[in-house]
Parts: C-alpha cells; structure tokens; sequence
C-alpha cells in the first residue's frame, strides 16, 4: 500500500474514529496523530492502512513530524478551554511545514461575535487558517444525532431524557454523515475554500425526538424541558469540567432560540447519498435504548 498523505488528529475520538474506519474501507491509507496508545489508539492501529504516530499539539517537535509528508490534514481537537491554543499550535506547524491543505471541523454559526463560547474559538481558529494563507475547507456541522447517547441512561431506565431546548427544531445530524463529508474533502479534489454547513435531512423538536424515540422503542419516552439552573449542576456531576458544562448551557441556549433550524443539502451534494434521517438512525441505534 502506498505511503500515508492524510493526517487525521482526534483520531480516538468518535467523529476521527468514523472517519479513519471510513478512509479505511475506502483503501486510503492515512496517518493518525495519537497522544498515547490506549485502547482507542489499538481500534484504530488494526485498520488497514492506517499509521499510528505520537505526539502533543503542545510539542511543536512532536506535530512536525505528524506532518511529515503529509499533503491534506484533519484538525479536531476535544472542545476543551485549550481548544482554541492547541489548534492554533496544530495550524503554525502547519504553515511551517508548508502543508497543501487543511480540513476543520468547526461548527455550524461559528462567529468571533456569538455568546455560545464553542463557537467563538471554532471561528478563532478559522480565522488563523485563512490568514495562514494554507488552502482550507471548513466542515460545520449541527447538533449530532450520537449525542443522545449522553442520554441513554435516562432513557433505558427513566423513559426520559432532560435539556434546554425548548420546543426550537434542530437539524440534527448524523456524525457518519459528517465523517464522509470530511472524507470526500481529503480525498477529492474542488473543495478547497469551502465552507460546508452540515445538517440532516428534517428539522425536529426535542418533543418529536421523543416521539420517535418511543415508536421505535416500544416504550414512552418523554422529553422533559429543564431550566439552565436544573441543567448545569447535572452536567458537572456527569463528570464535565466547568468550562464544557457552562459550554453547553450556552449552546442549548443558542438551540432554543431557533438558531438551528435550518436545514442544508451539503451531505447529498458532497458526497452524492441523502443525509441520514432521526428515524432510521434510531432504528439503527435502538437496541441501546432498550
């Protein structure tokens, strides 16, 4: 097989998990930037073509050799308060090494001005790329269908799950979708200076979620609107640090304002198939709920 031209960073995670088995069962070998060789790090290692190799965003040593005939790159990072500084550090290697092209994961609405702090560092980051002067192409994508697992446990033993939502619609969006955008931009050519908003098929309400959560289940499964009061001490118990936690309070918020509604065709026009609906992911997924 040929040597590895596309670096993936976050490769552990889930949406860089999807995408390197993807690449993978496309026959596109690809390298992965890896912190340690944890049990992640070996799901990813057994995948045909793929290339493990170490290091730190905070080592510039480290990322230049990750980089090392690398000629298209994925940059995801965990939304941490380190976030936007690490990825920065990922891009100033990047243009030292004299990188052909940049691949983001951002957000959908990313804006240096909004009050929703995930989305002013996705836009920071933005920013440094297209000042870099490095080709780039910006995937954006909305709420994630596989974010409902965070709920499973309420929903398996409840018949319930509990956020701010409201009842705003959200074109919410599955992460394999999102995955194969980000493989058809490393690997295709005419996506470069594209900004790619990301969603599903339909817009729904945390209450019609629900709704067809309980037909495919079999079971009632309610959605319960909660105020951010109620939301944020349940968030730092589940284990997220205060920054992330306050974090989704403000995304929740932007949520419920209506503010991600609006539905794109990005994953039929760029990968040529229709955008997964909520339907037919939690048919796929209802063994889990159960």
């Amino acid at each position: 097989m040929k040597q590895a031209n596309i670096l993936i960073t976050g490769a552990t995670g889930h949406i860089g998990t999807t995408l390197a088995k993807q690449l993978s069962a496309q026959g596109v070998p690809f390298r992965a930037l890896v912190r340690n060789a944890d049990n992640n790090t070996q799901t990813i290692a057994a995948l045909p073509g793929a290339e493990i190799v170490t290091g730190d965003f905070n080592d510039a040593g480290s990322l230049a050799n990750a980089l090392l005939g690398i000629e298209k790159a994925f940059l995801l990072t965990n939304s941490s308060e380190q976030a936007e500084q690490l990825q920065i550090n990922f891009v100033e290697a990047a243009i030292r090494s004299g990188l052909p092209h940049i691949v983001k994961l951002s957000q959908l609405h990313a804006s240096a001005a909004s009050p929703v702090r995930f989305l002013r560092y996705h836009a920071a980051v933005e920013a440094k790329i297209r000042w870099s002067g490095i080709p780039w192409t910006f995937l954006r994508p909305n709420l994630f269908m596989q974010g409902l697992m965070g709920f499973r446990d309420s929903i398996v033993h409840q018949g319930k799950f509990f956020a701010t939502a409201g009842e705003a619609p959200i074109s919410i969006v599955d992460t394999r979708d999102i995955a194969a955008i980000a493989a058809a931009a490393l690997t295709t050519a005419g996506h470069e200076g594209r900004v790619y908003d990301i969603t599903g098929p339909q817009s729904l309400t945390h209450t019609q979620l629900a709704a067809i959560l309980s037909d495919a289940l079999g079971k009632p499964v309610q959605y319960i609107n909660v105020t951010d009061e109620q939301l944020l001490p349940a968030l730092l118990q589940a284990g997220f640090p205060a920054w992330q936690a306050e974090g989704l309070i403000e995304d929740y918020a932007h949520y419920a304002r209506g503010e991600a509604a609006a539905v794109s065709n990005a994953v039929a026009e760029v990968t040529g198939k229709p955008a997964r609906d909520f339907a037919g992911f939690v048919k796929e997924y209802a063994p889990m709920f159960l």
